[in-house]
């Protein structure tokens, strides 16, 4: 599976994925990375068919594949990945995950950690819960993951601004440019400083 000049990324996305979309095309021709695989838990997510379009395989996976055996382990080593970006993943990741890819698994979090982190603070209830909170910056976090939701070490973070009007949906939309611009940068990063 692995041609040898190249670094390999698995991306898992349980939604929309355009996270996933951004890295499919920055690393498209890449000379030096690829997406070797997308993982979804999610038969209606529209990532599954990002990748396709990419011509990159996409397989689906049940929460009793995921938690209760090591199949789903096995089928991201075939891929033999350098890299693991949860790209608006949703579930937290299983012990057996993080133990066969230590220090290469890494997420993306659409507000600025330790605040607005945690179990069900994903997508417009990350942006609700700022915007509620009358918080005057927002942001990214890119963190590489452990056992608990949101608490790994922190790799980046970008900020930008809540403006007084803000709705969720405005914020969400100005947080997800941060993502598309850094999250690409950074799994280049990542990847080139392994040589």
């Amino acid at each position: 599976m692995k041609r040898a000049d190249k670094k390999n990324i698995v991306i898992f996305a349980s939604g929309s994925g355009s996270n996933a979309q951004r890295l499919l095309e920055h690393f498209e021709h890449h000379p030096e990375i690829r997406v070797a695989a997308l993982f979804s838990n999610n038969p209606k997510a529209y990532a599954l068919q990002r990748a396709e379009t990419f011509h990159v395989p996409a397989l689906l996976f049940s929460r009793d594949e995921f938690y209760s055996t090591n199949k789903v382990v096995e089928q991201i080593k075939s891929f033999q990945p350098d890299l693991i970006v949860l790209a608006g993943f949703l579930w937290l990741v299983p012990q057996n995950l993080l133990q066969a890819f230590p220090n290469r698994i890494i997420n993306i979090h659409p507000a600025l950690l330790p605040q607005y982190g945690g179990k069900g603070m994903h997508g417009l209830h990350v942006h609700a819960a700022v915007v509620q909170a009358g918080e005057k910056e927002s942001g990214i976090t890119i963190h590489h993951i452990n056992e608990e939701y949101d608490k790994g070490e922190f790799i980046l973070q970008e900020r930008c601004p809540v403006l007084p009007q803000d709705t969720p949906e405005e914020l969400a939309a100005r947080v997800l440019q941060l993502e598309h611009k850094h999250l690409p940068l950074v799994v280049e990063k990542l990847l080139l400083e392994k040589k």
